[in-house]
C-alpha cells in the first residue's frame, strides 16, 4: 500500500512540475524572443560562429616563431686496417635557426588580426541577412492570425444575418430563392477560414524551421506582436548615417582595405634575407683526431651563418599583386557605399510609399466600409434593401479588410528591408 502511494504522489508531482513547461509553451512568444531563440539555436548562424573561431586559431599559427633545427650525426664508421669499424667514426651535432627580419612575424600576426576582423563582420552580415529571413517569416505569421481573425469575424457576422433570414423567410418576408443564394454565398467566408488556417499553420512550420524546433507541435507555437503602422521617425539622411556606421558588410570591405595594406607590407617584409645561425659540434675518436686534424683535436665547435642570395627572387610578384589589392578593395568598398545607400533609400521610399496608402484606410476607408455594412444590413433586415444591395456591402467590407490586412504586412515587410538596408533594428 506504501508503494501505491509513493507511486502517486509521483505522477502528482510529474504532473505538477510539467504544467509550467506546457504553459510557457503555449505562450505567444514575441519578436525579442523569437530573435534571440534564433540566435542560440540556428546552425547556419552557430557555423558562422565557429569560422570566426577558426579566424581567431589562425592568429596563433600566423604569430609562431619558425621551429630551431637540430641535427646529430655519427658517421665514418666502416672497415678500418685494425678490423675495429669504429676506430675512424666521428660523432657531430648541429644547430641552427632562422632569423626572421623586418617584422615579419608581426606582420603576419597584424594580417590574421585583419583577417578576423572581416571574418567578424561577415559574421554579423549574414545575421543581417538571416534575421531579415527571420522577421519576414514572424510577419507572416501575423498576417495570417490576422487573416484568420478577419475571416472568422465576417463569418460569424454573415451567420447572424442567415439566421434573420431564415426566420423572415418563415414569416414569408423573404423569398426561397434569397436564402439559397445568401446560404451559396456563405461558401466564400468557409474557403477564407480554411485558407486562412492552412496559411497560418504552413507560416508556423516555415518560421519553426528557422528556429531549428523539432519538437514544439505547431499547434502548441504562437507568436504576438503589434500588427499596425506608424509613420518612421527618423528621415532619410539619417538613416543613411546610421547604414555607414552599422552596415557590417560595408565595414568589412573597409576592414579589407586594412588588411590588403598590411599583406603589402608583408610581401616587402619577406622579400628581405633571413639569416640561418648555426651552431655545430664534433667528437672524433682518438685514431681520427690523430690522422686527421695537426694539432689532434678530442672535440670542437664551430659557428655558421647561411644567407640566401636573392637575386632572382625577390618576391616581385606578392609586392605587386598586394598593391593592386589595395586599390581592388578600395573600389569594392566605394561599390559597397553606393549600395548601402541605394538600399536605405529604395527601403525608405517603399515604406513612406506604403504609409501613404495606409493613412487613407485609417483615416476613412475602414469607418466607411463598416458604416456601409452596417448600415445596408440593418436596411436589408427590415426590407428596406434589396439582396443584391446587401451582398455588394458584405464583398466591399471584406475587400477593404482584407486591402488593409495586405498593407499592414506590406508596411512590415518594407520596415524589415529597411532595417536590413540599415543594418539594425531602426524600426522594431
Amino acid at each position: 500500500m506504501r508503494l501505491v502511494w509513493r507511486a502517486y504522489l509521483g505522477c502528482v508531482l510529474v504532473s505538477c512540475a510539467a504544467m509550467p513547461v506546457a504553459a510557457q509553451a503555449s505562450r505567444p512568444l514575441t519578436w525579442p524572443e523569437i530573435r534571440d531563440r534564433f540566435r542560440t539555436t540556428n546552425p547556419t548562424l552557430q557555423a558562422g560562429l565557429i569560422g570566426v573561431d577558426e579566424s581567431k586559431a589562425a592568429e596563433i599559427t600566423a604569430y609562431l616563431r619558425p621551429n630551431p633545427q637540430w641535427s646529430l650525426t655519427f658517421d665514418q664508421v666502416g672497415n678500418a686496417e685494425d678490423g675495429n669499424p669504429f676506430s675512424a667514426a666521428n660523432l657531430s651535432t648541429a644547430f641552427s635557426y632562422l632569423h626572421e627580419r623586418q617584422g615579419k612575424r608581426e606582420l603576419r600576426r597584424d594580417s590574421a588580426t585583419r583577417a578576423t576582423d572581416i571574418a567578424t563582420s561577415a559574421e554579423a552580415d549574414l545575421e543581417r541577412n538571416l534575421m531579415f529571413t527571420l522577421r519576414s517569416a514572424f510577419v507572416q505569421v501575423l498576417q495570417a492570425k490576422a487573416f484568420r481573425t478577419l475571416a472568422r469575424d465576417n463569418l460569424t457576422s454573415y451567420d447572424q444575418v442567415l439566421g434573420l433570414s431564415r426566420d423572415r423567410l418563415r414569416a414569408g418576408d423573404i423569398a426561397q430563392i434569397d436564402l439559397d443564394r445568401l446560404e451559396l454565398q456563405r461558401v466564400t467566408y468557409e474557403s477564407d477560414v480554411q485558407t486562412a488556417e492552412v496559411n497560418l499553420r504552413t507560416a508556423k512550420i516555415q518560421l519553426l524551421r528557422l528556429l531549428n524546433d523539432q519538437t514544439t507541435p505547431v499547434d502548441q507555437f504562437d507568436v504576438s506582436g503589434p500588427f499596425d503602422f506608424a509613420v518612421p521617425p527618423q528621415s532619410g539622411d539619417e538613416l543613411r548615417r546610421l547604414a555607414l556606421d552599422a552596415r557590417p558588410d560595408l565595414r568589412a570591405a573597409v576592414q579589407g582595405i586594412d588588411k590588403a595594406r598590411t599583406d603589402h607590407r608583408l610581401a616587402f617584409a619577406n622579400g628581405s634575407v633571413d639569416p640561418t645561425i648555426g651552431v655545430d659540434a664534433a667528437f672524433p675518436s682518438i685514431s681520427q683526431a690523430y690522422l686527421s686534424y695537426q694539432p689532434p683535436l678530442r672535440q670542437y665547435v664551430g659557428v655558421s651563418v647561411g644567407v640566401p642570395l636573392r637575386i632572382f627572387d625577390r618576391n616581385q610578384g606578392e609586392k605587386l599583386r598586394t598593391e593592386l589589392d589595395i586599390t581592388r578593395n578600395e573600389r569594392l568598398a566605394d561599390a559597397a557605399k553606393l549600395q548601402v545607400f541605394g538600399d536605405v533609400d529604395t527601403a525608405y521610399a517603399t515604406v513612406m510609399s506604403t504609409v501613404s496608402l495606409l493613412q487613407p484606410y485609417r483615416e476613412r476607408y475602414l469607418d466607411q466600409a463598416t458604416r456601409v455594412r452596417e448600415t445596408v444590413t440593418f436596411s436589408y433586415e427590415r426590407g428596406g434593401a434589396s439582396l443584391v444591395d446587401f451582398l455588394q456591402a458584405q464583398q466591399e467590407y471584406r475587400a477593404v479588410q482584407v486591402s488593409y490586412v495586405n498593407l499592414i504586412a506590406a508596411f512590415l515587410n518594407a520596415v524589415n528591408q529597411l532595417n536590413l538596408a540599415v543594418g539594425r533594428e531602426v524600426i522594431p
